[in-house]
């Protein structure tokens, strides 16, 4: 490994600074996702996926004893990682914004579709598109990368750019999207409305506790998927023979910012965004069972998702062996999973109908796509959204030039009480 000369030997996300999306990138996620403000709000009636009881509001337990006390998330799901079988819920299908941990959803959409040996040269135009305040890896155009590599950057450093590099290698944005709806479907994750592949706040963009852990566990059966997300540092190209190396920002996998490795941790995924919060999705192994466990958005303090998370897990190992279920994990369709049924007036958060051509679930403002009324009301949409973009990025170097402080949103993995990089402005980043 040779140093970064300006990020030192461990290299942290940087910020991507830029004015506006590229009105391809704008067009692509608009009619992939529409409608970006019209999708299932988080309030909406939760579905009866797995089960009734997990349609309900509250804590769901079966004859369980000793649950931890300290837990302040808004939703948080347990389930065996085996048989499928839904230990403990607290609002297992409230809808919130699941930041990077949606990334899960993206790699089993994508991660088998290029041999991780496979190179290629990335293009200006594969990360033009990359949202300002966005967590990224350090990708660079002109510089060559294997699949392995470029999955390492969106696993370990949960990197924006190096997903839009592989969404573009996937045949774009607008593709990826579409096809990762169509996966949550085929998964039954209905309510999950993919608005971005990486994650990024999006008005619309939702998931649930229990479809992040439905993600987490049809991934983990795949072998590159596990390997990635239990990776802790890996080497990075830096351009010529030059690599600097990245380190998981998963703290249960290592250990960082004060917190012991939890024993046994397999992964998965965390995240984390100045709208969302922390989130994370975590899985272990002791005696020869696996458990599951999805935290979404704790009250305080970026070491909470990790805390709350590692004490469910100890939970589950002590307990969750003597406790009935109170729902299951579904089995994708496409595995002869039986179709589950919404909950009454559920819209299904899937505001726009997959890559496989089902109709859409919810709103009927999702047929605003069909014929040429629907063409162009997507170009005043994706126009719209444009404007917003300059709009803000006008307003964010009006307080820089006011400041003389660099301001971006962000997005962060690594949590929100993490200190800048060295070259990073201080005025906070996107990191997971």
């Amino acid at each position: 490994m040779v140093r970064n000369p300006l990020l030192g030997a461990v290299y942290r996300p940087g910020v991507r600074e830029s004015s506006r999306l590229s009105r391809r990138a704008v067009l692509g996620l608009t009619a992939a996702a529409l409608p970006l403000s019209a999708a299932a709000p988080a309030s909406a009636e939760p579905t009866a996926v797995g089960g009734a009881r997990l349609a309900r509001r509250g804590v769901q337990t079966n004859g369980a004893t000793g649950l931890p006390k300290s837990l302040t998330a808004r939703a948080w799901l347990i389930a065996d990682g085996t048989t499928g079988e839904v230990l403990a819920s607290f609002n297992a299908h409230q809808r919130l914004a699941p930041a990077s941990t949606l990334k899960m959803l993206f790699a089993d959409t994508v991660l088998k579709k290029f041999d991780r040996t496979e190179k290629y040269t990335v293009k200006d135009s594969d990360i033009s598109d990359v949202p300002a305040g966005s967590s990224l890896v350090g990708i660079k155009a002109g510089i060559t990368y294997t699949v392995e590599q470029l999955w390492q950057g969106v696993f370990l450093r949960s990197g924006n750019d190096a997903v839009h590099v592989l969404s573009h290698m996937n045949g774009g944005i607008a593709k990826t999207v579409a096809e990762m709806q169509a996966r949550a479907r085929d998964l039954q994750a209905l309510d999950t409305h993919v608005v971005s592949p990486d994650g990024f706040d999006h008005p619309g963009q939702l998931s649930s506790a229990y479809d992040l852990t439905l993600f987490a566990r049809h991934g983990l059966q795949d072998p590159d998927f596990r390997g990635y997300c239990g990776t802790r540092v890996a080497d990075f190209p830096a351009g010529g023979k030059k690599t600097f190396q990245i380190q998981n920002t998963d703290r249960l996998l290592t250990g960082a910012w004060g917190l012991k490795t939890y024993d046994g941790l397999i992964g998965v995924k965390n995240g984390y965004t100045s709208h969302a919060g922390n989130t994370f999705t975590g899985a272990a192994t002791r005696g020869g069972r696996t458990l599951l466990v999805t935290v979404m958005h704790p009250a305080t303090g970026s070491n909470a998702v990790y805390e709350q998370t590692a004490a469910l897990l100890d939970w589950g190992f002590t307990h969750g062996g003597s406790v009935q279920p109170v729902g299951t994990l579904v089995k994708p369709l496409s595995e002869g999973g039986a179709p589950a049924t919404p909950a009454p007036g559920h819209a299904g958060g899937q505001a726009a109908a997959g890559a496989s051509g089902a109709p859409a679930e919810g709103p009927s403002t999702g047929r605003l796509v069909e014929g040429a009324a629907g063409t162009a009301a997507l170009l005043a949409v994706a126009g719209g959204f444009l404007v917003r973009r300059r709009r803000q990025a006008l307003a964010v170097r009006g307080a820089s030039a006011a400041t003389g402080v660099p301001q971006v949103p962000h997005q962060a993995d690594a949590g929100p009480e993490e200190p800048p990089a060295p070259t990073e402005p201080p005025g906070g980043r996107h990191r997971r």
